[in-house]
This record gives structure tokens, C-alpha cells and sequence, in this order.
């Protein structure tokens, strides 16, 4: 089995870690509803997709079913 032959110094260790941080996603505006999107992807709120509409979005009724 394979060991390390020296010891990695403190800073080695974290100059390589520096980069392990996550990083935020960036949000867009919709076009359409002005709803914040993820780039690329299809808009939750209206279903609309670089300017087609490409998924229908049920409209929930707030009726009370008695």
C-alpha cells in the first residue's frame, strides 16, 4: 500500500483546499414574468423557455372543497 515519502506542509494543504469552497448560483430574470430562474432551464412560473412556451402551468384554485 501506498504511503506519502514526506509530510505536506500546512500551506500546501491549504492553497489545494482554497478552491473546495462552493460557489452561489446565479439567478436570472424571466423574460416573460419577471420570476428569478436559474440560467438554461425552463421558468417554474410561466413555462416559458428562450421566448416559447414549451410547459403548461396548472393554475391551482383556491376553492375550498366542502
Amino acid at each position: 500500500m501506498a504511503n506519502p515519502k514526506r509530510r505536506h506542509s500546512n500551506t500546501r494543504t491549504r492553497l489545494r483546499r482554497a478552491n473546495d469552497a462552493l460557489k452561489l448560483k446565479s439567478a436570472t430574470q424571466c423574460p416573460q414574468c419577471k420570476a428569478y430562474i436559474l440560467p438554461h432551464r425552463v421558468c417554474r412560473a410561466c413555462g416559458y423557455y428562450k421566448g416559447k412556451l414549451v410547459k403548461t402551468i396548472k393554475v391551482k384554485s383556491k376553492e375550498k372543497a366542502s
